[in-house]
């Protein structure tokens, strides 16, 4: 269905489910504590937030393709990919930390919105989202540079469906998944697909005058990796791998990869407190009234 499905398909089910999680939270909390009528006010910024992500992809295709041209394209799709990386390789980082206290957080921040009125509740739900949502848009928007069908967005749709089905099976107790593994193995993934989106950025700078070397390439592999192939389209597609890539590029994509994806395999060090065992980690949606029904019954 295209070369880049497989990327956006990642795309839309890591960045969806962390989107969902957030919502999963936000109204599993409402739930438990009684407070039903702030629900519709958490959909209202949900609702907002998903309409500035929308807004904001449209933009950054209509500069891209409509505005600019030429040298002024290609510099523009760089910058853009080069932004992208830099808030996945945070984002990724940022899940890993954090998954621990996210629901508390939430929860906290929640409370607090419901103190000031309506129209915090609001805000604190559109920003929770809201940041997620852009993240995937800058995301999707640079994965999806060159593509010449509607597979890229095929994929995304299909990523945040999926996501929205295993949110949904997560908040009911229907399904139970290792959120964790879950998360890392995604992260890697992304980790991949990130260093695919450098490499491309890196291309965009040479073919725009930024960056020299753009015919210096650094193998061809054309004889044997066949970009109409299956697996040569996944391979191009998923991780941006060419068969005549720049040195410049090739160097770029080693750089970014080899010490980002160490550094988010090493396993986490954590710190307990004195005294006190050290607990795994919580699942984020674990306030979910069907969670803690069966946390009573154990």
């Amino acid at each position: 269905m295209g070369q880049v499905f497989a990327a956006s398909y990642l795309i839309g089910l890591r960045e969806g489910l962390e989107m969902v999680l957030i919502v999963s939270v936000l109204v599993a909390y409402l739930v438990k504590t009684g407070r039903r009528q702030h629900l519709l006010p958490v959909w209202a910024g949900v609702g907002a937030a998903a309409a500035l992500s929308i807004g904001f992809g449209w933009g950054l295709s209509y500069v891209s393709t409509t505005v600019l041209g030429g040298p002024g394209q290609e510099l523009f799709d760089a910058i853009t990919s080069t932004v992208a990386v830099a808030l996945v390789t945070w984002m990724v980082f940022w899940m890993r930390r954090t998954a621990r206290k996210l629901s508390g957080e939430l929860r906290g921040r929640l409370d607090g919105a419901i103190g000031l009125g309506v129209g915090a509740v609001v805000g604190i739900a559109f920003l929770s989202v809201a940041r997620e949502g852009l993240e995937t848009t800058l995301l999707f928007f640079a994965s999806a540079q060159g593509a010449t069908s509607a597979s890229p967005v095929l994929g995304l749709a299909a990523g945040i469906v999926t996501a929205v089905v295993l949110g949904f099976g997560l908040y009911a107790g229907a399904i139970r998944i290792n959120l964790s593994r879950f998360f890392m193995v995604s992260g890697a993934l992304l980790v991949l697909v990130a260093a695919g989106i450098f490499k491309y950025a890196v291309h965009d700078f040479q073919e725009a005058g930024v960056l020299p070397g753009l015919s210096n390439h650094a193998f061809d592999a054309t004889g044997w990796l066949d970009p109409t192939s299956w697996y040569g389209a996944l391979a191009a597609g998923l991780f941006n791998i060419t068969p005549q890539p720049s040195v410049l590029e090739t160097i770029a994509w080693l750089v970014y990869l080899v010490p980002v994806l160490v550094l988010f395999l090493l396993p986490a060090r954590r710190k307990p407190a004195a005294g006190t065992p050290s607990q795994p980690a919580p699942n984020i949606v674990s306030e979910t009234p069907q969670h803690e029904e069966a946390q009573a019954r154990a």
